[in-house]
């Protein structure tokens, strides 16, 4: 039985973005103040961080801020001369690897949209091959100006991605689309960017988490205590990795992943249809998700009043999601199952990675501390036809790089 070594830790993902340089664009909105948060982020996970202004974002933030968070000088003059490059536009748009504009007012999307490059921000922009993110911020009717979304559409169709704004109250206490999201969701925009090689571009995954529930009337159902966090650990892993990603999940108490598409489902018959219809075009297909194996063979009209005497219930089987994917596997297509058992973890384990037709299956106990429902760590086995792996304890995003690796080899292969 092999030991996986490699383990995404706090420390390994620091690893991975040290030497990682961001461009940070700043131009003039009152939501300029939250970027020196994502700055002081971003050099905590040891990225080097480079803040270019426009002159009115000086007026709401001070350079001297950037400059001592992310101890480089903070451009805004293009022909400024005490600088360490000679050429700054050119040789800071060599480095970067990732660029983000934040706050990005309209004056700025205008200009970048239609190649207008008058200040060290737009000019940088224009010399960078790397990927650029903008987040617009400003008034609600501004930013639903047909002009201004003209523009956005314009930088998506040249390759810009556009976070869209929040929905709240706005500087001038208007209520409406326009506020920039916060820094911490900003950073994710940037570390999908820059955090994994980006081993699975091009790939199709479907991912299943959380429970289904099986109603018994219109008030109780049958349930487990799935909490969805392993499936969404997969989910975001694998979109960090460039796939496409589409999460169909159940009741879950996780925070919900981004850049997935998603797919809300109830009970197993709503998750069969949902996984079943988009099956045939997925690359991938991890089954994390806890499906009821049995559903009440009769759902009452009406909620089942309390009564002295005792209440059965007839059970039936559910559709049995994951044989039918193994039985309709097309050539090429990865197929990975999930086994959590309370005892012979590994023999049933084996024999379901067999009679589903499987590529691999990840098996865990309920049994072991720091495994099952509602950890945030997981202890898992990945069984495959040709070994076992143990990937022993770790969280449970660091438990899904660690398989995702293991199916990135096979697409491989």
């Amino acid at each position: 039985m092999l030991k996986y070594n490699c383990t995404y830790t706090y420390e390994r993902l620091i690893e991975m973005l040290k030497g990682k340089t961001v461009l940070l664009g700043v131009s003039g909105s009152i939501a300029a103040y939250k970027i020196a948060n994502l700055a002081r982020m971003l050099t905590k996970l040891h990225c080097e961080v480079h803040v270019l202004m426009t002159e009115n974002a000086a007026n709401f933030i001070h350079p001297l801020t950037f400059e001592t968070l992310t101890q480089h000088k903070c451009l805004i003059d293009t022909f400024d001369r005490n600088f360490e490059y000679s050429v700054e536009h050119v040789a800071l748009a060599k480095k970067a690897d990732a660029v983000l504009i934040a706050p990005a007012s309209a004056n700025v999307i205008g200009k970048i949209a239609n190649g207008i490059a008058d200040d060290m921000l737009t000019t940088t922009v224009m010399a960078c091959p790397c990927k650029k993110i903008i987040s617009p911020a400003m008034n609600h009717n501004m930013f639903h100006n047909p002009i201004v979304q003209e523009n956005i559409e314009k930088l998506r169709r040249y390759g810009y991605e556009i976070v869209a704004p929040d929905h709240g109250m706005l500087a001038n206490g208007d209520d409406g689309d326009g506020r920039m999201p916060e820094p911490e969701i900003l950073l994710k925009y940037i570390l999908r960017e820059i955090y994994h090689e980006k081993d699975l571009a091009g790939k199709k995954v479907l991912v299943t988490a959380g429970a289904t529930r099986e109603a018994i009337d219109p008030v109780r159902y049958i349930t487990n205590h799935s909490t969805g966090k392993m499936g969404f650990a997969l989910a975001e892993a694998a979109a960090y990795r460039g796939a496409e990603v589409t999460l169909v999940y159940g009741k879950t108490e996780a925070e919900f992943p981004m850049f997935v598409k998603p797919v809300s489902i109830f009970s197993a018959e709503d998750m069969f249809n949902a996984v079943t219809s988009a099956a045939p075009e997925q690359d991938i297909i991890i089954k994390a998700a806890a499906v009821a194996d049995y559903r009440p063979a009769e759902i009452a009209d009406e909620k089942i009043k309390k009564s002295d005497s005792e209440l059965s219930i007839k059970l039936e089987r559910t559709k049995d999601i994951l044989g039918h994917l193994g039985e309709h596997k097309r050539d090429g297509q990865i197929l990975c199952g999930f086994a959590m058992e309370t005892s012979n973890v590994i023999e049933n384990a084996e024999e379901k990675l067999k009679r589903k037709n499987l590529d691999l299956i990840c098996a865990n106990s309920l049994r072991q501390e720091g495994a099952g429902f509602g950890s945030d760590t997981n202890i898992i086995t990945v069984i495959t036809k040709d070994g076992k792996t143990e990937l022993g304890k770790m969280t449970k995003f660091e438990a899904a790089n660690a398989i995702l690796d293991i199916i990135s080899a096979k697409t491989h292969q």
